[in-house]
């Protein structure tokens, strides 16, 4: 199985708790937290890249650097919530990665702000 695999399972099941699928806020914690709407679901965004930062933080300073990765799992997991939310799925954001493959970071950011731009002035 690839991680990509992994990603569409989890993705399948978060789509299966969607109150609109079905999911019962009392039973399950992501369709709770799609019930109460996207300020509860981007606060745990908010959260959560807060703690890798700080597993990060610890790292450097001697601690697990395996806490980085719990976090991060923690960051994936309530950001594809939102993707669920949006209707968007894993792939979209891979496509996205792939798409920006091969281009340095630096050329992929001016090619966003001139994009940007050209939408602006239409």
């Amino acid at each position: 199985m690839s991680s990509v695999d992994s990603l569409a399972r989890l993705a399948d099941v978060i789509e299966s708790r969607k109150p609109a699928n079905g999911g019962d806020p009392g039973k399950s914690y992501v369709a709770r937290l799609l019930h109460k709407g996207p300020d509860a679901f981007l606060k745990k965004i908010g959260e959560e890249a807060t703690e890798v930062v700080m597993a990060a933080k610890d790292a450097d300073h001697g601690g697990d650097a395996g806490k980085i990765v719990n976090e991060v799992a923690d960051l994936w997991f309530h950001s594809m919530i939102a993707l669920a939310h949006y209707g968007l799925k894993p792939a979209d954001v891979i496509a996205e990665l792939e798409r920006r493959e091969g281009l340095s970071g630096l050329e992929e950011k001016a090619l966003r702000k001139a994009s940007a731009r050209e939408r602006g002035a239409e």
